[in-house]
């Protein structure tokens, strides 16, 4: 094996919705890797504050703003980037909403909203970058799916609805263009420490309590629990991985859970 294989120098990724959490830090693992860094934001607010974050950890990413469900904003952005980089080997489809609400009270139009970024917008950017590809020959599309996309859980039905067909976008994608040598993954998070699971997080919460319980390695993941499986994903190490969703769970799916007391 060369080791070279997982390096992404001279490569360029762009990765939706990472101006902080877990698209922040897969963005900064493909840069550790050599990779050039895009991201895009739906705010200028929310850009500015991903380019300080970049700026402080020595990463000259460029920022722009588009919301990733208009298809003529993501293809007016897939050309920018282009041409301010010469490229665009990678994409990382990380942007997403979740709305936590029961399903006899949810609206069609709250469900719609989740659909539209979580599943619409991972196909509005792929579908704006495979040309690209095509034409060089290779590239690397990775869906951020969820434990989401095999399981349910209550008040997540819109969610759940999105990331299972994300991972049935990412399978299709990988049997429509594999042989244009463009291999689409997906990466399944499990509980990650992130700012919007602060409250969840605290000793003695139930929910703290439960996942922990349902855990093997009995603690929540960290974003830079996600950053290897992100760069080997993107690499040419795994130019013959494709359709698959690696699940980074703590070994949530292969357990059934501890034994009441």
């Amino acid at each position: 094996m060369n080791m070279k294989d997982f390096s992404l120098e001279g490569k360029v990724a762009w990765i939706t919705g990472a101006s902080y959490g877990i698209g922040m830090a897969i963005a900064k693992a493909l840069a550790g890797a050599g990779a050039k860094i895009a991201f895009n934001d739906i705010k200028q607010e929310f850009v500015d504050k991903g380019l300080e974050g970049y700026k402080e950890a020595g990463i000259d990413a460029k920022g722009y703003v588009c919301d990733v469900t208009n298809e003529e904003q993501v293809t007016e952005l897939v050309g920018k980037i282009k041409a301010d980089f010469g490229g665009l080997d990678i994409l990382v489809n990380n942007a997403g909403i979740i709305k936590r609400i029961p399903m006899h009270e949810m609206t069609a139009e709250e469900f719609r909203q989740v659909i539209d970024v979580d599943l619409n917008a991972p196909f509005i950017c792929a579908k704006a970058v495979l040309p690209t590809m095509m034409e060089q020959g290779h590239g690397k599309i990775i869906n951020i799916c969820s434990m989401m996309s095999e399981l349910g859980r209550e008040t997540v039905s819109a969610y759940a609805a999105a990331k299972g067909g994300l991972k049935m976008l990412t399978r299709n994608i990988a049997s429509e263009y594999g042989m244009y040598n463009i291999q689409c993954k997906g990466i399944g998070p499990g509980y990650i420490e992130t700012p919007q699971t602060a409250p969840l997080r605290t000793p003695g919460h139930p929910f703290n309590e439960f996942i922990l319980a349902k855990t093997p390695a009995n603690r929540w993941g960290k974003p830079e629990d996600l950053q290897g499986p992100a760069v080997f994903l993107a690499s040419d190490a795994s130019n013959f991985v494709n359709g698959h969703v690696l699940y980074v769970d703590g070994g949530i799916l292969a357990y059934i859970g501890k034994q009441p007391k």
